[in-house]
């Protein structure tokens, strides 16, 4: 089975370079876990409400009337009275948010890690909060890619900024560690579920990407969509 999410995040530094104030990426990975989760089908509730437009995607990632930090992927009760849209090649629909169900954070950790763990760590804590403290019951996802690579290359406008290995530009290979323990300890607890997937990406030319264990990858990703939807059966 291809994971759409999965795919999304292949697709963003294929399509390269990578750029990480781009704050759209998070969103798009996002957005596809819906659709794996409803593929996955292990939550007859909210394949039914997926069906029936009851539920949807809400891409401005805010409850209707309600002021809030923004999430990834915000997906709850439609409000009344406002047609959902659907888009081609996608089973969930789109529409404004009554009440929170299932909120999805997702980060992509590709180059100076050690320098922005800390704020990385601190917006999914606060995100984590923001959806409990709109919604109580509602369900938190968050997935944090890593990079592993050997070296790597951030981009400013048309500047590229290489990794050396030095003390102000470690390579991801030396970073990744640190950075995935400060994410078990401190953002895990936050979330319902939470998935770290180590990935490698060099983000030059010609901009390949993998993950640096797919197997793994594809069954821990698949396992937290049965989980996820086991907790949509019981808690909505």
């Amino acid at each position: 089975m291809i994971y759409r999410c999965l795919d999304a995040f292949r697709e963003i530094f294929h399509d390269g370079p990578y750029r990480h104030r781009v704050s759209t990426h998070g969103d798009r990975a996002s957005m596809q876990l819906f659709e794996d989760l409803y593929v996955v089908g292990s939550s007859d509730k909210f394949n039914a409400r997926v069906d029936s437009a009851q539920s949807v995607l809400n891409t401005k990632n805010q409850r209707q009337g309600v002021k809030a930090r923004r999430g990834d992927g915000t997906f709850g009760i439609a409000s009344p009275h406002v047609p959902a849209i659907i888009d081609d090649g996608f089973q969930v629909a789109r529409g404004p948010v009554a009440q929170v169900e299932l909120g999805v954070e997702v980060k992509i950790l590709a180059k100076a890690m050690g320098k922005q763990i800390e704020r990385v760590v601190t917006d999914l804590s606060r995100q984590a909060d923001q959806f409990k403290s709109v919604s109580p019951n509602c369900i938190t996802a968050g997935i944090v890619a890593v990079n592993q690579a050997d070296h790597a290359v951030s981009w400013e406008g048309d500047r590229s900024y290489p990794t050396d290995g030095s003390a102000g530009f470690r390579h991801p290979i030396q970073e990744w560690r640190a950075v995935t323990t400060r994410l078990n300890q401190e953002a895990r607890p936050k979330f319902d579920e939470f998935l770290v997937i180590p990935f490698r990406a060099t983000n030059e030319l010609p901009y390949d990407f993998g993950w640096v264990n797919a197997a793994l990858t594809r069954d821990d990703y698949g396992a937290m969509l049965v989980r996820l939807g086991l907790l949509y059966e019981t808690r909505t």
